[in-house]
């Protein structure tokens, strides 16, 4: 018989002590200047941890001008996005803000993620359980290492792309200065790529036409998708955009990819969930009018040709998640805070003598 796993299963355990922590705040929002002073300073003088800090958290002039926080700063490590690798210095995350910061924090690494602790200031968030009133207890209770963890799935994208350049100059093997030219073809194909953890959006762009791409599941080409566009998400994506385009809301813990057409043009096309582990590719339709854009939780926004690519599978790189109470407990209090789920007028019940009537 197959063992099937008990969401609250999961849990956070140190091989040894945690050390380091990266604090990951939300820029330009003044409501979290004061939070985050006192959680670096209780991380730093309670805690004995080393905290990294973005160096552009620190250039905000509430920061820069407040002398009691100087000699704090002074023990930050400090590093860049894009330029400085922290991958493997870090034990764990701290974020401050909305959801954002989590998916902001998923970006930084590509590889193994460290467990993630998200505080929501203000409106509770769908990833972002925990409240910062008493933020002391929660954090020594990481830190020692009692919390339940949710491991979110990310998505592994690989966009791969023809270089138009190159490939104008070189014909028949002769280059326009009368060079010939020996570089074999699959030279001028470009790939990158991506850990997503909400989803993966490919839409018709500045276009006035319908979208026109082909979606092939291992190999086999399963719909071609006229409309605004395609979503493919995790299960931590589908209370995102998906959410908003008719798709079920997944927990977290089911290992799942969701495909979700915006705006079908074809009214039989329904959102669809398949087996974690398929192997998706996106790729213009022969016959597309235009061409169509491709993003990565929002961000990376670009172009996608005839003879590009997009391929997309389970990641084995996913985002755990330290959770307030437990995996289920918090998903739904999510749900009940940012939807009001299931949020209505009850309906009164009869009175012995009105059931009669009814009949």
């Amino acid at each position: 018989t197959r063992h099937i796993q008990d969401p609250a299963s999961q849990l956070l355990t140190w091989n040894k002590p945690p050390k380091s922590v990266l604090v990951i705040k939300k820029v330009r929002d003044a409501s979290l200047l004061q939070p985050f002073k006192e959680l670096c300073v209780f991380l730093t003088e309670q805690k004995n941890m080393i905290v990294y800090v973005e160096k552009k958290v620190l250039e905000d002039p509430a920061i820069i001008n407040d002398e009691n926080f100087g000699p704090v700063k002074k023990k930050f490590c400090t590093f860049r996005e894009d330029f400085d690798d922290i991958s493997n210095q870090i034990d764990f995350i701290i974020c401050l803000g909305g959801d954002g910061t989590l998916l902001y924090a998923s970006s930084l690494f590509q590889d193994s993620v460290p467990p993630v602790m998200a505080f929501h200031l203000g409106s509770l968030g769908f990833l972002t359980p925990f409240s910062f009133d008493n933020f002391q207890t929660q954090v020594t209770q990481v830190i020692e290492g009692n919390a339940a963890l949710v491991l979110r799935s990310r998505l592994k994208v690989k966009v791969a792309k023809e270089h138009k350049e190159k490939k104008s100059l070189v014909q028949n093997g002769v280059e326009e200065n009368g060079l010939i030219v020996n570089k074999p073809e699959k030279e001028l194909i470009k790939q990158t790529k991506y850990q997503v953890l909400n989803e993966v959006v490919v839409d018709r762009g500045p276009s006035s036409y319908l979208s026109n791409v082909d979606v092939f599941l291992d190999g086999h080409l399963i719909t071609t998708v006229q409309g605004d566009g395609v979503i493919v998400s995790t299960p931590t994506g589908s209370t995102a955009y998906a959410a908003a385009a008719g798709a079920s809301m997944i927990h977290p813990n089911v290992p799942a990819i969701m495909i979700t057409p915006i705006c079908p043009h074809s009214l039989s096309f329904r959102p669809i969930v398949v087996p974690a582990g398929v192997e998706l590719k996106i790729m213009l339709s022969p016959n597309a009018r235009n061409t169509a854009w491709v993003s990565f939780d929002g961000r990376k926004r670009q172009e996608i040709c005839h003879g590009d690519s997009i391929s997309i599978t389970t990641s084995c790189y996913p985002v755990p998640s330290i959770c307030f109470r437990d995996p289920v407990n918090d998903w739904f209090d999510s749900l009940a805070e940012c939807l009001h789920w299931n949020v209505r007028k009850k309906q009164n019940h009869f009175t012995g003598e009105e059931e009669e009537e009814e009949f």
